[in-house]
């Protein structure tokens, strides 16, 4: 199997191309730097950091679902981009620690509050695909955020 994919426009093959993966991968990417962002680093407090899954986790019944759909979510991506097995699994291994130390009110509650389950997760899926494809072009590889771009002018 290759790389390449073919969609018909009008009865006419038109060929993607290998771009078109690397697109995808990019976009993956993206998508999950804004669930590794609002799941646990919504804010920053140094080397630490709390999100949606932190505080969530602490209201019964919400915190299993919102980790579990932020854990499927990423999985997907991954499976979007080709990640390779091997970071499937340890996405896998994140995710199941981050969603099953939800059921557990109170203790369950503040592992989860202390463990970036989708933030570690949402990295290993980056590295994969900054391995096949590099980074997004408007990332900058030093900071590893958004370049600005100057506007015309002084």
């Amino acid at each position: 199997m290759t790389d390449r994919t073919a969609d018909t426009v009008e009865g006419y093959v038109v060929d993607e191309g290998l771009s078109s993966h690397r697109h995808r991968a990019h976009q993956a990417w993206r998508r999950a730097e804004t669930i590794k962002r609002l799941s646990d680093r919504l804010i920053g407090l140094g080397p630490f950091g709390i999100g949606l899954d932190g505080v969530l986790s602490w209201v019964p019944g919400v915190g299993p679902i919102y980790s579990a759909a932020a854990g499927l979510l990423l999985m997907g991506h991954a499976m979007h981009a080709r990640a390779s097995a091997a970071t499937l699994l340890r996405m896998g291994f994140y995710l199941v620690i981050d969603t099953a130390t939800d059921t557990v009110w109170g203790l369950g509650s503040a592992v989860d509050t202390l463990f970036p389950g989708h933030l570690m997760a949402a990295k290993a899926l980056q590295k994969d695909i900054e391995s096949k494809h590099g980074l997004p072009d408007e990332i900058d590889a030093k900071t590893r955020k958004k370049r600005r771009v100057k506007k015309g002018g002084r």
